[in-house]
């Protein structure tokens, strides 16, 4: 029996900073993995100059998705989502946090009886206006494994009905992120160097 095989989704800047504790710890462990990226922020400075400046590996599927309306963003995330998933047959998807790349990757995961984790589980704003809520609503309810910041998210999941083995209190990726970027930034940046001055934030 071979390795698991995870597969990464996201799509936005936000995910790509959060996700980046997780991928080097991949890189790390040499797991069997892949980066599936829906395009959904595309630009490079929103986009490329991450993986480049936090040093990750780059996405093996990038789909160009682009700006478009919720419906026309998701369906097609879907629809090519779907492709790269029954190509690769991952044991588990990961998705983070409430975009429409979020939506669509585990939908497209449930459909083909994959196993979903959810990163950054149990938010809620009680906004039901925000798309982003229903986006991370769908995603808690349809995933095997929800990964909770808090105890505090984990009692909202257990309270709407979500069983209590599928939930995990692991902490917040950003807080690593932060962390880790933190001495990346402080080895790679020399403004102060070149300046020669001292400054503070007022």
């Amino acid at each position: 029996m071979g390795k698991m095989k995870l597969c990464i989704i996201l799509g936005t800047r936000p995910e790509i900073i959060k996700f980046s504790p997780l991928i080097r710890l991949f890189q790390k462990k040499n797991l069997n993995y892949f980066i599936l990226h829906t395009g959904q922020h595309y630009s490079y400075n929103m986009d490329h100059v991450f993986f480049k400046e936090l040093k990750l590996s780059k996405p093996k599927y990038n789909l160009g998705i682009g700006s478009g309306s919720h419906a026309e963003e998701t369906g097609n995330m879907l629809i090519k989502i779907e492709k790269i998933l029954k190509k690769e047959k991952p044991d588990v998807v990961l998705v983070e946090g409430d975009t429409n790349t979020v939506l669509a990757g585990a939908l497209a995961a449930k459909k083909l009886h994959i196993k979903i984790g959810h990163v950054e589980a149990g938010l809620r704003s009680y906004d039901e206006r925000m798309p982003e809520e229903t986006n991370r609503k769908l995603a808690d309810h349809i995933s095997d494994f929800l990964f909770c910041p808090t105890v505090f998210e984990k009692n909202i999941l257990l309270k709407e009905g979500i069983e209590k083995n599928k939930i995990f209190v692991t902490g917040n990726t950003i807080v690593d992120a932060v962390i880790q970027n933190k001495k990346l930034a402080g080895k790679k940046n020399q403004i102060l160097k070149k300046l020669q001055k001292d400054f503070f934030l007022k």
